[in-house]
């Protein structure tokens, strides 16, 4: 087969933030799959076909893909931030495996994004600057029973957590319930980040308590990080620094 299949992350946003070995795939392409408003992210080229998809509809997305690589396509699967958190690596491996088995001959590869859980952390100062979990808080496809458990764990090891899909307008109540664990696990001094939009023009940023925290500061395209315990606030001219130390007493 002389197709391949590069499942590509587009970073947060900016374009500077798209790695040279992203751009030298797009570059090589013959088609882009990927969520509709990703794939608008790539300048259109001659000899470039974009295939944009509902957000759902990973699998289909990912088994079209496939076929057009093992027609000798040069296709990238694009997702913003990283595509093995969240994101469309992992759907491409669920159709890879359950598919037709002449496409685990494809060259196939993933290449690595600017995740918005680094790009939060960042731009706050260093909130995950010692052990961290991620949880993504949509019960789209797990319920939320195991959602709840895995905070409450998570807040027992003490854990900083970045949490993805925190509200969707569809169940906003998912992150009110979040809130109220958070509080209950892990009281309600304790440092939280609202990052919106980090690394766009609509970027934001917030620091607060849990106590203050509000379910309306997060919506998608919200990265919402919780320190642990030991987690700091440098207050200084201009936005606070936000850090956890490197050791434990």
């Amino acid at each position: 087969m002389s197709g391949w299949l590069k499942i590509a992350g587009l970073g947060p946003g900016a374009g500077v933030m798209v790695t040279p070995e992203v751009s030298a795939a797009l570059a090589a392409a013959t088609d882009v799959v990927g969520y509709l408003p990703y794939v608008e992210r790539v300048t259109p080229r001659p000899g470039l076909v974009r295939h944009g998809s509902d957000n759902r509809e990973e699998i289909r997305r990912a088994e079209a893909a496939l076929r057009m690589a093992a027609d000798g396509r040069r296709v990238v699967v694009v997702s913003s931030g990283d595509p093995g958190v969240f994101a469309m690596a992992t759907a491409l491996f669920e159709a890879l495996e359950a598919g037709d088995a002449k496409w685990r001959a494809l060259d196939i590869q993933v290449l690595p994004g600017v995740s918005a859980m680094l790009a939060a952390s960042a731009r706050a100062g260093a909130p995950l600057g010692h052990d961290f979990c991620c949880i993504n808080l949509s019960d789209n496809l797990k319920p939320w029973a195991l959602i709840e458990k895995r905070l409450r764990l998570a807040a027992e090891a003490d854990f900083a957590m970045a949490f993805y899909n925190p509200r969707s307008m569809s169940r906003p109540e998912g992150f009110v319930r979040a809130l109220a664990v958070l509080r209950e696990a892990c009281g309600p001094e304790r440092l939280i980040l609202f990052a919106r939009a980090v690394s766009t023009p609509e970027e934001s940023l917030r620091v607060t308590t849990l106590g203050e925290a509000t379910p309306e500061m997060a919506d998608m395209r919200t990265l919402v990080i919780v320190g642990s315990s030991l987690t700091r606030r440098i207050e200084r001219d201009g936005e606070a620094l936000v850090y956890t130390p490197r050791s434990v007493a």
